[in-house]
Formats: C-alpha cells, sequence, structure tokens
C-alpha cells in the first residue's frame, strides 16, 4: 500500500503544529502467537483531549494502551508522537517515555523509599535533576495529588488510593505531555476510588493530554470529550459520551453498556 505508506511518512517527517494530533495510531496490529489482539486500530488523539476507552476484558484497550509507549512492540502499523514515528527501528523509546507519563493498575512503588523519594527518583535517575530540584517538584507535585502531609509515609503506611496517587505523582513529575492510565482504580477498594478519580478530573480540566482505559463508567460520562467502545480488537463505535452512553449505534455497545449497569 505504497500511498498509505507515503502518507504516514509525511506525517511522521512534517514538524507538528498545535492544530496537529499528538497522537496519530495509523492501522495498529498486534499478536501474540496466532492470537491477533489488534486487527487494525486507527485512531487521532487531540492535544488536552481526555480519550476514554471502554471495552470487555480481552477487547485489546489494555495492549493498545502498553502499544503507545512502546512497553508493547507493535506487530504492524505506526504510532506518530508529536510528529515523530515512534515506532520506527531506531528510536530511543526511553526519551518518548519521558514525554508520555503512565499509571498502571498496580501502583510499582519502592518499598523502602518513602512517597518524596519515590516521585524523587526517576527524576533524578532519568531527567538527571538535581536532587533538590527533584525534591521541590516532588513535594509540589505530592501537593498536587493531596498528598503533601504523607511525603514521609512509606508505601505500606499509605492506602491503596494513596499510593495509586504518589504514582501519579511519580509520572507528573516527569513533566509529560501525555498521560495514560491503565485501569488505575480497578485494584482499589470502592471507598478509595474516588480520590484517584478526583485527581485525575483535576488534571482534566487542567488540559492534560489523557488516554484512559477505565471500567468507571461515571468517569467516563462527566470527564470524557470521547469514549472509545473496543471489542474484539478493533474499535466499534466512538463518539462523545452522550452520543456513546445514550445514543449508542452499534447493538454490541448497548449490550456491554446493559451489562455493566446491572452491575
Amino acid at each position: 500500500m505504497p500511498d498509505m505508506e507515503n502518507a504516514v511518512a509525511a506525517i511522521a517527517g512534517a514538524k507538528p503544529s498545535d492544530n496537529d494530533p499528538i497522537i496519530r495510531i495509523v492501522d495498529l496490529h498486534k499478536s501474540f502467537g496466532d492470537v491477533d489482539v489488534l486487527r487494525g486500530i486507527s485512531l487521532d488523539i487531540r492535544r488536552g483531549e481526555v480519550v476514554v476507552v471502554l471495552g470487555p476484558s480481552g477487547s485489546g484497550k489494555s495492549t493498545m494502551l502498553r502499544c503507545l509507549n512502546r512497553l508493547e512492540e507493535p506487530t504492524s502499523g505506526q504510532i506518530i508522537f508529536e510528529g515523530e514515528d515512534i515506532t520506527a527501528p531506531k528510536v530511543n523509546v526511553n526519551k518518548v517515555r519521558e514525554r508520555m507519563g503512565m499509571v498502571f493498575q498496580q501502583f510499582n512503588l519502592f518499598p523502602h523509599l518513602d512517597a518524596l523519594h519515590n516521585v524523587m527518583l526517576a527524576q533524578t535517575k532519568v531527567l538527571n535533576r538535581p536532587d533538590d530540584e527533584a525534591k521541590r517538584i516532588a513535594a509540589e507535585q505530592l501537593a498536587r495529588v493531596g498528598l503533601a502531609e504523607r511525603a514521609d509515609y512509606y508505601p505500606d503506611e499509605l492506602s491503596g488510593g494513596q499510593q495509586q496517587r504518589v504514582a501519579i505523582a511519580r509520572a507528573l513529575a516527569m513533566d509529560p505531555h501525555v498521560m495514560l492510565f491503565d485501569e488505575a482504580t480497578s485494584a482499589l477498594d470502592p471507598e478509595l476510588v474516588r480520590g484517584v478519580l478526583d485527581v485525575m478530573r483535576e488534571l482534566a480540566r487542567g488540559g492534560m493530554t489523557m488516554v484512559v482505559v477505565t471500567h468507571e463508567m461515571g468517569f467516563a460520562r462527566d470527564v470524557a470529550d470521547r469514549v472509545i467502545f473496543m471489542d474484539g480488537g478493533v474499535i466499534v463505535e466512538q463518539g462523545t459520551p452522550d452520543e456513546v452512553f445514550n445514543h449508542p449505534k452499534s447493538e454490541r455497545t448497548r449490550a456491554f453498556l446493559g451489562e455493566v449497569s446491572l452491575k
């Protein structure tokens, strides 16, 4: 498909402007052995947009997210991030990840470090920030997520929700241009979910570009600019929260939403 290849090359080689998508996914495929998990995903994500990705388990939504920062290697297709084809063979993946923060289902904090030093560590090791600057930024980001008074607490002294907020602060301290959230609240007890979602809402209000894989329908309704519904490795439907939740076009979307509403 030379026309597609030329178009992608032109996109990747062009100097990005504020009007360009910050992320452009072009015909993305991912297979694990004989299992096709992603089957031709194409999607543009605009700067400042909050995109919420919904779908049943095994639909490919988390795999798509992990492909965005190359935690999973795409089988084929292109991902253009800020004008650069980050699926190109010689791309510096670590530099890409500096601009694309990710928050996982599990918090992945270092148990021997307090909250402040968990947030400082990547700044000093990856960005080579001096300790005093990293400490100042870590304190600012902990305050941003409502944990200024827990800076000297160790992970086992924090609730699950507080640990997840430390993980968010750690990602934000790297000054990312995009934040990816992969089921960030699914490991939390229900009473701890609100604090994490409140932090995510504040980030959205502040204009952060966010791609959020979640089962939190209330968050999707309230915060998303666009909702993507995936199933079987493809995008079945997308639109505003009102379009997807109140006027779904696909029978599969309607069935999924009906199942979720019964839980």
